[in-house]
């Protein structure tokens, strides 16, 4: 098996045309680890036959990542390239656009000093804070697109040799994309036009609070004052309406930071900086993760965590019926961006404040006095299946139901 050029294209051209709605004139950055150069040609290419000003490419390599953790000595990992994050913030601030392809090894960093990789993750999540606020704040028209390297592939399908493992997860990206049909763009605009109907039902409700049961689970998540919920395609600041991940299933909102309460179990493993955490079980106390225990990756999950303050309360909370595709495919990407759309989950960090009524418009301390949460992290953990029920509660304590036993109840 070999990774078809005819969907691959298909890819790049739907990156550009459905996940960014590159501009006339517009700049782009773009960032990809070097085996996923094949798709970062196509989309270049596309970027400028779509009127594109400069496209500008940053490769992360993995043989030099390691090479960090082999030889460098103790205080490298205090540092990060601060000036290329204050770059790219410069960038966005001029609205040029943020394309993202996923596609390292999950598990690069599994071998190393989980001490050296959690400092390290901190200080690049520092420095990288003036260029996320500017993406999660939906300042700019960004995507997140994915190309099957070697080592990812053959961590989802182990079993096989490298060029059939290859094959299928590129077939499997392809699918979950909605690049394997005849016109690829149509099939994005009934898929929004399907995520508009259930966000807008939610927005109609304004609920206070969604109210979570199932085996290991009872879970109350109280939602921000003034919250929105969002998914699919959506307009961000300087007026362009892009779909930010690729491929998706999820609607959104911005939990309060401080309403949450209760005990909820992780349905799915959640694969980080090279470790996979397993069976988490956390505990919530006004707001605030206070216990958190895995039978794997437990302490570097609690190092993450406390990373900075807003850390261990949530940023976002997302349903996904369990019958999404990416569900259905039965397939462990070992990748957020999959992983998550395969399942409701919610997001320990940063809230997106674009998830407020006239979010475009409110300030830092507004969105927080909204229940909005700020931190340096956000990293999305799934508590949806087949087994979960979830209720919308009204202000006056009344309920009615969202989601049974993972599908939508209306």
């Amino acid at each position: 098996m070999t990774i078809d050029p005819v969907k691959l294209d298909k890819l790049a051209q739907v990156a550009i045309k459905v996940g960014l709605q590159l501009a006339e004139g517009q700049d782009l950055v773009m960032t990809a680890p070097m085996t996923a150069a094949p798709l970062v040609r196509r989309i270049t290419e596309h970027a400028y036959k779509a009127g594109a000003g400069v496209v500008t490419t940053i490769y992360s390599d993995e043989e030099a990542t390691l090479a960090r953790y082999k030889y460098a000595n103790d205080q490298s990992f205090d540092k990060a390239a601060g000036w290329l994050y204050s770059g790219m913030a410069e960038a966005f601030k001029g609205n040029a656009a943020r394309l993202a392809i996923a596609g390292d090894n999950p598990m690069m960093l599994s071998g190393q000093d989980p001490d050296k990789v959690s400092r390290a993750q901190r200080a690049n999540s520092a420095a990288y804070k003036p260029a996320l606020q500017l993406i999660t704040g939906f300042d700019i028209n960004w995507n997140i697109v994915s190309y099957p390297s070697a080592a990812w592939a053959k961590l989802v399908f182990p079993d096989d040799s490298e060029e059939v493992a290859v094959g299928k997860l590129a077939d499997a990206i392809f699918k979950a994309s909605r690049v394997d049909v005849d016109d690829p763009i149509a099939a994005w605009a009934e898929h929004n036009a399907n995520l508009k109907a259930r966000w807008s039902w939610l927005n109609g409700k304004a609920f206070s609070a969604l109210k979570y049961t199932g085996p290991g689970t009872d879970l109350t998540v109280g939602l921000a004052d003034g919250h929105r919920w969002k998914g699919g395609a959506s307009e961000a600041k300087n007026g362009i309406t892009c779909n930010p991940n690729i491929p998706t299933e999820e609607v959104f909102t911005t939990p309060h930071r401080l309403r949450v309460d209760g005990h909820v179990a992780a349905t799915k493993p959640l694969s980080h900086n090279g470790t996979l955490i397993e069976d988490m079980q956390a505990r919530f106390e006004g707001g605030r993760l206070v216990e958190l225990k895995a039978s794997k990756g437990q302490d570097i999950f609690n190092k993450v965590l406390d990373t900075d303050e807003g850390g261990r309360h949530l940023g976002e909370v997302a349903l996904v019926p369990h019958s999404s595709p990416i569900s259905a495919s039965g397939i462990l990407f070992f990748n957020t961006l999959y992983d998550e759309n395969a399942s409701c989950h919610i997001a320990q960090g940063q809230c997106y404040s674009d998830c407020f009524e006239g979010g475009k418009d409110l300030t830092q301390a507004e969105i927080n006095a909204r229940g909005g949460n700020s931190s340096n992290i956000h990293i999305d953990w799934m508590i949806g299946s087949d087994k979960i029920d979830i209720d919308g509660v009204h202000a006056d304590g009344s309920v009615e139901p969202v989601m049974r036993k993972g599908e939508w109840a209306y």
